[in-house]
């Protein structure tokens, strides 16, 4: 089956679906709201493009989720199983089954950084997806192992040592990921480039202030070209983070290069400046290590802000200087910048679908889902 990459429109939220040449699925984010006027059911969307396993039960074989702010994981308790799979419920006549979630990705200093920022409060949907969470990684702990739909992959060191005993399920910054649901997937390989481990107080506190979030870059197959395209997505990262990105891959740009990325925090002006845009306007000043590491585009790549539609007024975010450094980057690289609030109209958005080709990716225009097919073993493949 062809690989595709699917961002659904969920207004400033966001909600990615990855599909691999092996037919394994990675959803990134979910900012599922009631559908009304103007709201579309992306819940629906999403079961479209899902498969079933013998019980007739919809998944995800791996949910990565980037920070815990609520338009990032809205809708968690509504449409997903949480807790072990022998719990798991018969739905009504009128609902829908809930998603079972075989292997979560997930991040506990994200979390914590999260909570240490001033007047945060952590969403029902954040709090049921951490205690989730630590049931998986207490059941690897009990066990040494854990079965699908117990599996969890812990991303980055824990403070204090918390995390230097997981072993196996413990992915450090600049390691990779080459397993899903705990089978070996050579048809993708994800590198964490953040969070990395903690640092001093002051750079903690920075980083607790500047929306931490996960941030990897993943590679996905087509056919024998493990890198056919590159897809770079950090959640709601700031301007201080994609500084230390910088600075830790400057001697290493590949490791950012992409074909596809996602604009950090919903195409706000403060992935790419400390300054205001609504209070300093044309005075605003670009971070420089900020845009290298946000500006490492392929040919003909594309950048996505999963956004509210972008106006040309003091807005932040999504925010019209961000959008104009976005162009100016995928213009050097004679490539697109798309807003999902806009696709295919701004009348009527609907979920916007990249196929993945040897060369890289194409915006598919008017698709539709096909019914989920089965998954099939994953190919070894020669890196190209």
């Amino acid at each position: 089956m062809p690989a595709t990459v699917t961002f659904f429109p969920v207004d400033n939220g966001d909600m990615t679906l990855i599909e691999l040449e092996s037919g394994r699925t990675v959803l990134i984010d979910i900012n599922m709201r009631q559908p009304d006027d103007g709201i579309r059911d992306v819940a629906k969307d999403l079961r479209k493009r899902l498969k079933q396993d013998a019980e007739g039960r919809p998944y995800v074989d791996a949910f990565l989720l980037s920070h815990p702010d609520q338009d990032h994981c809205r809708g968690l308790r509504d449409h997903f199983h949480l807790g072990p799979l022998s719990d798991y419920p018969e739905p009504e006549d009128d609902e829908d089954p809930k998603i079972i979630i075989r292997e979560m990705w997930s991040s506990p200093i994200v979390f914590r950084r999260a909570e240490r920022k001033q007047g945060a409060t952590l969403s029902d949907d954040a709090k049921a997806w951490r205690t989730e969470a630590r049931r998986r990684v207490q059941k690897f702990r009990d066990n040494g192992w854990a079965a699908s739909g117990d599996r969890i992959q812990v991303l980055g060191e824990d403070e204090n040592g918390k995390t230097d005993n997981l072993g196996a399920i413990l992915v450090k910054a600049r390691e990779r990921i080459t397993t899903i649901d705990g089978s070996v997937d050579g048809t993708f390989e994800v590198m964490l480039i953040a969070p990395s481990p903690k640092g001093s107080d002051e750079e903690e506190e920075v980083r607790s202030k500047n929306n931490s979030s996960v941030i990897v870059n993943i590679a996905i197959a087509k056919g024998f070209v493990m890198d056919a395209c590159k897809f770079l997505t950090g959640g709601d990262a700031e301007v201080a983070v994609w500084e230390r990105v910088w600075a830790d891959h400057k001697d290493t740009p590949d490791d950012l290069a992409y074909d596809l990325m996602q604009t950090p925090h919903h195409c706000s002006w403060h992935s790419l400046s400390y300054d205001s845009w609504s209070e300093m306007g044309e005075d605003v000043e670009i971070s420089e290590d900020a845009r290298e590491a946000l500006g490492q585009a392929r040919n003909g790549s594309y950048i996505v802000a999963s956004s509210k539609v972008i106006m040309d007024d003091d807005s932040d975010p999504p925010c019209i200087r961000a959008e104009r450094e976005y162009k100016e980057i995928t213009k050097e690289a004679k490539g697109e910048f798309v807003n999902t609030a806009t696709h295919p109209s701004k009348k009527d958005p609907a979920p916007m679908e990249f196929e993945v080709s040897a060369g890289g990716v194409t915006l598919k225009k008017g698709a539709t889902p096909q019914k989920a097919a089965a998954v099939v073993g994953a190919q070894p493949l020669i890196h190209g």
